[in-house]
């Protein structure tokens, strides 16, 4: 369960942000599609289009990896507790089996009845305890995504960027796109310096 929840957890998150696309003050109509590459080269560095590396920016942001670091613990012991449930009715289970030849008919029958409804409470916890987790990332991700593009939006307006895209080696929705246009570290230093603030 941990590994699986990280794994989701990384690659969800790297997935919402390489396929976000944030737009500031866009209110120009389109450009008219150009004849040469030249008017459409120029078009996109007047419309100052800049991207960030999703990747490096889950990598390095601390908030990011402090959540996770919190949803990987949870999902350790929601399995430890699961382990320990799972151990324990295995263990009345094999005392049941060992027990029944010498138990009377009513006795077998009452002590199967209640294995059953304790095989179907412990179904039951596992999929509330993965149902829990799985919401709460599901809330993690909202905040940390709210996080990222709140900044993104001022920090656009203060630079004059028309938009602001993302990329990731997962999922690259900009195949290709030259390093002068890249602002992540200085948008993971803000946002790493913003959380230190809240944090206090």
């Amino acid at each position: 369960m941990k590994n699986r929840s990280n794994s989701f957890f990384y690659m969800g998150m790297a997935a919402l942000l390489s396929t976000s696309l944030l737009s500031c003050n866009n209110t120009n109509k389109p450009a008219a599609t150009g004849s040469s590459d030249s008017l459409s080269t120029a078009s996109a560095i007047n419309e100052k289009i800049v991207f960030v590396n999703s990747d490096t920016l889950l990598h390095h942001y601390e908030y990011f990896k402090e959540i996770r670091t919190t949803l990987e613990d949870k999902a350790k012991k929601a399995q430890t507790d699961l382990q320990s449930r799972s151990t324990a009715f295995q263990r009345e289970v094999a005392d049941y089996q060992q027990k029944a030849p010498t138990m009377s008919g009513t006795d077998r029958e009452s002590t199967e009845e209640r294995l059953a409804r304790k095989q179907d409470e412990l179904a039951r916890h596992q999929q509330n305890a993965s149902n829990a987790l799985a919401q709460e990332e599901m809330d993690l991700n909202e905040k940390l995504y709210s996080k990222i593009t709140d900044y993104l939006k001022v920090h656009a307006k203060e630079k004059g960027y028309k938009m602001v895209l993302t990329y990731s080696a997962a999922s690259p929705s900009v195949l290709y796109a030259d390093e002068s246009l890249e602002i992540t570290q200085s948008v993971l230093s803000a946002l790493n310096e913003t959380y230190k603030k809240e944090k206090k």
